[in-house]
């Protein structure tokens, strides 16, 4: 019986296709939408993932002062780190494996007729040990040119736009006054997770960079690597404590610095990311309840329409419950339908968009399955009005019915 209400139903809504189609859309259209925000929210937190663990999963940063949201307030400055607070980090602390200090800024490079805009940062070898990064041609600095040698490392991007093909290991490049020998090239890492260029930088001695560019001593920045089988928090417990103590910060004084970690940065941005996956998806959601309400609404139509049909069948023998079942047959079809259709066009429209957005394609059954459940649950929902309208249609004046 329940076959033959299903071919029913199939009849019926093939009867006026484009009706059906037209009908159907909201449901296709909420589906769809709600597969390809959760499919390329997925995409887009992987690539977080794979972008932390390119700058390093197991790096800390510190800064002085703490992180604020908008302006600072006057008089809240706090006080540089300097070299020494580097090279405490890094001998008393048994859970950090290396500190390298970084200062940084924009300047402009020249190199015969060509210029380029970028970031100069002043480091030492630590620096690519904490970053893990390596150099791909030429070599790192020595402990003689960490000294204060003018000798630079080019990111690749800083590479491309000044030599294009060129080999530039020991050609020298002008930092404003300060002409520059160049030793190696590091490996390109490509983009990060907030869009930046990784490889747009270049990197010089930091006692040549605070002496012939930034005019101080100070180190705005340090970069820690933890030691293999640390974890993050005893990391940050540890690096805290100390710094407390060259710091001078009482006990019950807020600290004048900041540690972060590349896994809570990884956690932050993931976790911003699935907020507005969810908004985004629960938005799309409110297409399937007006998907669902075009269904009641041409579900409606074709009982008028039918009146005269059903009256003929109840006639002959139906039951109220057959004609019932038979309209909410017809319902929960052209939903599943919709939810089919709205499956396909979903993935295809997450496809394109992992494509264009260079972030890895990654479909959740789990919700592909939901989205097709809760469009059959719709169109029970919504359909079963209709259907109780048939269902309780007097015979005689059904019959009557022109």
């Amino acid at each position: 019986m329940l076959w033959e209400t299903f071919k029913l139903a199939l009849q019926a809504i093939l009867r006026n296709p484009m009706r059906s189609f037209l009908t159907v859309l909201g449901v296709v259209i909420g589906v769809a939408a709600v597969i390809a925000m959760v499919t390329i929210g997925a995409g887009s937190s992987a690539q977080v993932t794979s972008d932390v663990e390119t700058l390093g999963a197991k790096r800390l940063m510190l800064t002085p002062g703490q992180a604020r949201m908008g302006p600072s307030s006057p008089g809240t400055t706090a006080r540089a780190f300097d070299l020494g607070d580097v090279d405490q980090l890094e001998s008393e602390l048994s859970s950090i494996a290396t500190a390298a200090p970084a200062a940084s800024g924009q300047q402009v490079v020249v190199y015969g007729n060509e210029n380029y805009r970028t970031t100069v940062t002043g480091t030492d070898g630590r620096y690519l040990l904490a970053s893990e990064w390596e150099i791909a041609s030429g070599r790192k600095f020595t402990s003689a040119e960490e000294r204060g040698r003018s000798v630079c490392i080019l990111g690749q991007t800083v590479v491309d736009e000044l030599f294009a093909t060129a080999d530039p290991i020991g050609e020298d490049i002008r930092i404003k006054s300060l002409s520059c020998e160049v030793i190696g090239v590091l490996e390109a890492k490509g983009a990060s997770s907030f869009g930046t260029d990784q490889d747009d930088l270049i990197l010089m001695p930091f006692k040549t960079y605070a002496r012939r560019i930034a005019g101080s001593s100070d180190v705005p920045m340090i970069y820690l690597a933890m030691r293999d089988g640390v974890s993050t928090d005893r990391a940050i417990s540890d690096v805290s404590a100390l710094l407390r103590e060259i710091r001078r910060v009482r006990p019950g004084e807020t600290d004048d610095f900041t540690v972060r970690s590349m896994e809570q940065l990884a956690t932050m941005l993931s976790g911003i990311n699935s907020v507005l996956t969810g908004l985004l998806s629960a938005v799309a959601a409110v297409s399937l309840l007006v998907g669902g309400i075009g269904i009641m609404n041409i579900m409606l139509v074709s009982v008028t329409e039918r009146t005269r049909e059903i009256g003929i069948r109840m006639a002959v023998g139906a039951q109220a419950g057959q004609v019932l079942l038979q309209f909410l047959v017809e319902a929960i079809v052209l939903s599943a339908l919709g939810g089919a259709l709205g499956i396909v066009l979903g993935l295809g429209l997450a496809a394109v968009g992992a494509q264009l957005l260079s972030i890895p394609f990654i479909p959740d059954l789990s919700i592909i399955a939901l989205a097709f459940a809760f469009s059959a649950v719709v169109g029970v929902v919504f359909g079963y009005f209709p259907a109780r309208a048939a269902a309780r249609l007097d015979p005689i004046e059904a019959l009557r019915h022109q």
